[in-house]
């Protein structure tokens, strides 16, 4: 089933008139979409245009943030729950079973869930599906933006301090938390000290990482990926590991992080950036080049 386009045209405006709490900020969360669909195939980038308001033309980075935006709206309130993971303070690792729950318990509540669930969704794309329970474009938009989130470390933080969000210090001279450094502080000092506050730039360099860069021999085994649910598990277990070592280690509630903790911590924020986009596009480019069937054997 494919959406009409009174829908996806409603996404465009809760993008103009909705401000709300963001994972990976409108920044990463638009360079994570944009880096998927530069690499997207033809049919793969032929659904998503299909999928998404035509004057977009195929841009699938400018509707990235919209889960974040109406993930506290009524209609969309079971929705907060799937944009992270809350692990065990003192495990430092990702236990699906243990961990992929909402805070009553309900199974396959979490980030990791989310996107096996949208997945398999997509899957149903070539079918021209009937099935009133799935909204081609809300999974396409969901699966985007959690890919974006996955790969966020403080996604898949501490349960008692809810991913860093209670932790407040200081970000160099304002006010902040330790969440919202990892989300946002970190890729804006890093555009406005070396890229003349131009995203695009920043894109740039972290596309030339992983195309001719220090990451590009490392791409192959990003997209490795024969079973979603180990995928997953995966990416999760990467982000929870840079949080332990890289995100809390040192940090302390009222203190202040300034230039050693911001460039030593850049370069992780840039490759989390670069490898949900380059898995993302991965996934698209199996579901809409392959369908069901292929995304079925690999979940």
């Amino acid at each position: 089933m494919h959406c009409s386009f009174k829908f996806v045209s409603s996404l465009v405006y809760c993008l103009i008139f909705v401000v709300g709490a963001q994972a990976w900020s409108k920044e990463g969360h638009t360079m994570t979409c944009q880096i998927a669909q530069n690499l997207l195939e033809p049919e793969a980038l032929h659904a998503v245009k299909n999928l998404i308001p035509e004057h977009l033309n195929g841009n699938l980075s400018a509707l990235c943030v919209w889960p974040d935006q109406v993930r506290h709206w009524y209609k969309y309130r079971w929705s907060s729950p799937l944009h992270f993971i809350d692990s065990p303070d003192d495990s430092c690792s990702f236990d699906y079973n243990r961990d992929c729950h909402d805070s009553h318990g309900v199974k396959d509540m979490c980030v990791a869930g989310a996107i096996q669930n949208y997945t398999s969704q997509l899957g149903h794309y070539r079918e021209g599906t009937s099935d009133r329970r799935y909204n081609m474009t809300e999974a396409l938009l969901f699966l985007s933006h959690f890919m974006g989130d996955i790969h966020q470390p403080l996604h898949c933080g501490h349960t008692t301090d809810e991913g860093g969000n209670t932790i407040e210090l200081r970000w160099f001279r304002h006010k902040s938390n330790l969440h919202h450094v990892w989300d946002r502080e970190i890729i804006l000092t890093a555009m406005k000290d070396y890229y003349d506050k131009d995203m695009n730039l920043l894109l740039q360099d972290i596309e030339g990482n992983f195309t001719d860069g220090i990451w590009s021999d490392d791409v192959s085994s990003w997209t490795d990926c024969t079973n979603l649910h180990d995928c997953v598990t995966k990416y999760a277990s990467e982000s929870i590991n840079i949080a332990c070592k890289w995100g809390y280690k040192g940090v302390e509630p009222g203190m202040t992080l300034s230039d050693e903790y911001f460039n030593t911590r850049l370069p992780f924020v840039m490759k989390r950036i670069a490898q949900g986009g380059v898995r993302l596009a991965m996934i698209l480019n199996k579901v809409f080049n392959h369908g069901h069937a292929a995304m079925a054997a690999a979940t």
